[in-house]
C-alpha cells in the first residue's frame, strides 16, 4: 500500500455560546481536516485545531504546511509505517504541532481501518469509557450558577471553571459553586496563566474549603518554576497545561518536580505517537495525566479519547471541545451519556461518513 495524496481544507466553526478565558474571548474557531489517500480502498482522516496563542498556528499555516511539506514528504510512503513517516517531520514540531497532530491522526486512523480495529484497542485497550469534565468560561456569579445547574441536570458530575482575571472574584465563584452543588460534584479550576505566584497562593488559601480536585496552570507558562513553588506549598494538585508543549517540557517538569499532573493535548504535542512518549515520561515520574483538548471537531476529540482509553495513568479527561461547535462535519460520531464518553468498536478513529 502506498500514499497517493495528502489533502487539507479548513472549516469555520461557530460556537453556540462564546466563552471567555483569562486572556481572550472566543466566539468562532477554524479546524483543518486532513485526508491521506492511498492506492487501496482505505483513507485516513485527521483534524487540526490551530490556536495562535497556544500552538502558534492558524488555519492558513496548517493548510500550507500540509500542501508544501507533508504532501511531498509522505507521497509514495507506506502508510502502515507511521513512525517512519512521522520522524522526518518532527523537526517541524515546535512550529506546526497541530498540523503534525492531524497527519498523525490520519495515519493512525488508516492503521485501525486496515487492522479492522478501533484505535483504543490497538493502543492498549485499558478501559472502554471515561468521565469528562465540562468547562464553564468566565461569567458573572449568577450566570455561572445557571450553567452549573444546566450541566448537572444533563448528568455531568465534573465541572471545570475558568478564571484568572480577578482572584477574589474567582474565589467567590468557586465557593458559591460548591455551595450550590454540594459534595457530589467534582470541581476543577483553570486560571489559564492569569495569576502571579502570590495570587495563586491566595486562591489556594481562599478555596481551601471547596475541595477542588485540580488547579490548572495558574501561573505563566514561561516560568515553570512557579508551578513547582506552588505545588510544594499546597496539598492541592497543581496541573501544568500551557507549560507542556512536548517531550522536552515533560522531562523538565518531571525531573524538577514542577507539577503534580500534566494536561496532555494532542494539538500541543503533535499527535498520538508523540503523546505516547510524553506519557511514558510522565508515568515514569509518577505523574498522572489529564487528556485535554482545544475547540475541536468530534474527529479530533475521538483521537484524544482513543488515547485516554488506552493508557492506565490517564486519570482525567477534559474532552468537551466539540460540544458547542456549529458546523462540525463529523458531529454525531461520539457516544456521550451523563458526562461519560464511551468507546466505539468502529475501526480507526470511528468516523464512517463522507468527509470532504
Amino acid at each position: 500500500m502506498q500514499i497517493t495524496r495528502v489533502v487539507a481544507w479548513p472549516v469555520s466553526l461557530t460556537l453556540a455560546e462564546p466563552y471567555s478565558i483569562a486572556y481572550e474571548r472566543i466566539s468562532a474557531v477554524a479546524n483543518v481536516f486532513v485526508r491521506i489517500e492511498t492506492n487501496s480502498v482505505h483513507t485516513g482522516l485527521g483534524c487540526a485545531a490551530p490556536d495562535l496563542a497556544v500552538t502558534g498556528e492558524t488555519a492558513a499555516t496548517v493548510v500550507d504546511f500540509i500542501d508544501t511539506v507533508a504532501q511531498p514528504e509522505l507521497a509514495g510512503g507506506d502508510p502502515l509505517r507511521a513512525v517512519a513517516l512521522l520522524d522526518p517531520l518532527r523537526k517541524h514540531l515546535a512550529t506546526h504541532p497541530s498540523a503534525l497532530a492531524a497527519v498523525d491522526m490520519a495515519l493512525h486512523d488508516l492503521l485501525g481501518k486496515v487492522s479492522r480495529l478501533p484505535l483504543w484497542r490497538l493502543l492498549g485497550g485499558f478501559r472502554d469509557c471515561i468521565e469528562t469534565s465540562v468547562t464553564i468560561g468566565i461569567l458573572p456569579e449568577a450566570e455561572t450558577l445557571e450553567r452549573v445547574v444546566e450541566w448537572v441536570d444533563r448528568g455531568f458530575r465534573c465541572l471545570k471553571l475558568k478564571g484568572g482575571h480577578d482572584v477574589e472574584d474567582d474565589i467567590a465563584r468557586v465557593l458559591k459553586v460548591r455551595e450550590r452543588c454540594g459534595e457530589r460534584i467534582e470541581i476543577r479550576f483553570d486560571a489559564n496563566q492569569g495569576y502571579t505566584i502570590e495570587q495563586a497562593m491566595r486562591f489556594v488559601e481562599g478555596t481551601e474549603g471547596a475541595d477542588l480536585t485540580v488547579l490548572e496552570q495558574p501561573t505563566p507558562k514561561g516560568q515553570p518554576d512557579l508551578l513547582g513553588r506552588l505545588s510544594a506549598a499546597t496539598p492541592m494538585a497543581v496541573m501544568a497545561d500551557e507549560s507542556i508543549m512536548g517531550l522536552r517540557d515533560a522531562f523538565k517538569l518531571a525531573r524538577d518536580g514542577l507539577a503534580d499532573m500534566v494536561n496532555l493535548k494532542l494539538m500541543k504535542v503533535g499527535g498520538i505517537a508523540e503523546a505516547l512518549q510524553v506519557n511514558a515520561v510522565a508515568r515514569a515520574a509518577g505523574l498522572e495525566l489529564m487528556v485535554g483538548c482545544m475547540d475541536e471537531a468530534e474527529l479530533a476529540i475521538s483521537a484524544g479519547l482513543q488515547f485516554a482509553l488506552a493508557r492506565p495513568n490517564v486519570v482525567y479527561a477534559d474532552l468537551d471541545g466539540h460540544m458547542d461547535l456549529i458546523g462540525d462535519p463529523t458531529a454525531g460520531m461520539l457516544s456521550l451519556e451523563n458526562g461519560i464518553l464511551y468507546a466505539s468498536d468502529v475501526p480507526g478513529l470511528g468516523f464512517t461518513g463522507d468527509l470532504g
